[in-house]
């Protein structure tokens, strides 16, 4: 059993190849066979005709001798009604069996050539003559097609004579021999050829695909920066290659991702834990600890707290399953969450003139939109306005939450990198400056997991926007 695509293809273009030269073969035997019958029959029907000519003219030849046949006819005999010959242009000893052939009554088409002993009919004779394949007398012997043609008789004769010429099938067997042996014997090369060429352009074919086998085997954890070669063109094979360059293009910024992300985890993770431990420490040490140094230690323990809730909520939006769809108004959100601030450093202002509908989890949703409110409370100057909104103008309905800011904006070659994971564009890394850099990215995530995006702008009279969009339905 063929189990690679070269063997494949090579059997199945061997096979195609036997079917057509079988086809083809037998029906250019059949076709020349019938030819070369119909020409031979009427070669020895024309000169049954012309000696019934003859017959009708009283012009045979004295004695019964008729001339040798024109055309290649080996033989050509006149018999009356009683079946005696009465004239031959051959020896009458070496007569073959005519058996039942006779003249086919006039006025029907019954010519043609049959096999059988005489009683087969054709295309090839004339409306009164009937012709025959006559079987070989002895093993060995030739085959003969022999024409029977029916005189108008001499006068006075009770019965018409019958004509008869006979034609050795010689040329008619060599030929179509020497065309089945031409096609047996030019069978199994071209079958091979066939099988070869399939073979070779096959391989041609795949030998792409075995290169990019061979580099795609090669791409390790360690070594993702490796890319499978790209033959060139627009055909499957390059776009395979390119698609395979691509994914691992995506692989290779996810896995660097990845290492950044844990490395900034850690570096998160390490500041908290070697406070609390150095608090805890100097508490321990003291014969009553104070309660200033418990104080500090547990606002660790809840920043790490935070900061383990925020990346387990990173984790779930980049493995888990999608949010949930019910209606939700981002309006009623953003009221609820401006309620629940108290009374923060700078005032917090809402701007939401009507409900806002739109479809997603409020829960996730909530999160986002306190995401982007604390993000803006922590760098504002004297306002934050949280406004609600509908937006078709671009000719799909859009619900937004947008948070403005006074403070100091957000330049434009960062207004991207604000939202990936840890970015935080202040240097200081310090408890004063209080987030983490999760924030903006898990804002983010939400609306692209709800269909939408995130963007920071420009505020019109200073300081940062971010505007949050999801589909309305």
């Amino acid at each position: 059993m063929a189990s690679t695509v070269r063997a494949r293809s090579a059997m199945a273009a061997a096979l195609a190849m036997a079917a057509v030269l079988a086809t083809g073969g037998l029906w250019l035997y059949t076709l020349l066979r019938a030819n070369l019958l119909d020409n031979t029959t009427g070669r020895t029907e024309l000169a049954a005709r012309k000696v019934a000519a003859q017959v009708d003219s009283r012009t045979l030849p004295p004695g019964g001798r008729l001339p040798a046949p024109e055309r290649g006819v080996d033989l050509v005999l006149v018999r009356d009604a009683q079946g005696r010959t009465v004239a031959t242009s051959g020896d009458p000893a070496d007569t073959p069996d005519l058996g039942e052939l006779r003249p086919g009554p006039g006025g029907g088409s019954r010519g043609g050539a049959g096999d059988g002993s005489g009683d087969g009919s054709g295309d090839g004779p004339g409306d009164d003559s009937r012709s025959a394949v006559l079987a070989p007398e002895r093993p060995g012997a030739e085959r003969r097609v022999a024409v029977a043609v029916e005189t108008a008789g001499p006068p006075g004769a009770h019965a018409p004579h019958t004509v008869y010429a006979v034609t050795v099938l010689g040329d008619v067997d060599d030929a179509t021999g020497a065309v089945a042996a031409g096609l047996l014997a030019g069978a199994p090369p071209l079958i091979g050829f066939a099988a070869a060429l399939a073979w070779w352009v096959t391989g041609h074919a795949l030998r792409p695909v075995t290169a990019i086998r061979s580099e795609l085997a090669a791409v390790t954890a360690s070594e993702l920066d490796r890319r499978v070669p790209d033959p060139g063109g627009a055909d499957e094979i390059a776009q395979l290659a390119r698609t395979v360059n691509d994914t691992l293009d995506r692989l290779e910024r996810a896995d660097a991702r990845q290492r950044q992300f844990t490395a900034d985890a850690s570096h998160e993770l390490r500041n908290p834990l070697a406070a609390v431990r150095s608090r805890l420490e100097v508490a321990l040490a003291m014969d009553r600890p104070d309660r200033e140094s418990v104080a500090a230690a547990l606002a660790d323990t809840e920043r790490l707290q935070r900061i383990a809730a925020d990346l387990l909520l990173l984790a779930r939006l980049d493995g888990g399953p999608g949010p949930r769809s019910e209606p939700v108004d981002l309006a009623l959100l953003a009221a609820e969450d401006v309620a629940r601030r108290g009374g923060p450093r700078v005032a917090l202002r809402l701007d939401a003139r009507a409900p806002v509908p739109a479809a997603g989890d409020p829960a996730r949703l909530e999160r986002a939109l306190a995401n982007l409110v604390d993000n803006a409370l922590r760098y504002a100057r004297a306002e934050v306005v949280v406004r609600a909104a509908a937006d078709t103008a671009a000719g799909r309905g859009w619900a937004v939450l947008e948070v403005a800011d006074d403070g100091p904006g957000i330049p434009e070659a960062d207004r991207d990198r604000v939202f990936e994971r840890f970015v935080r564009l202040d240097a200081d890394r310090g408890r004063a400056s209080g987030g983490t850099g999760l924030g903006l990215a898990i804002a983010r995530e939400i609306a692209r997991a709800h269909g939408g995006d995130v963007r920071a702008l420009p505020a019109p009279g200073g300081g940062a926007r971010l505007v949050l969009r999801i589909p309305r339905r």
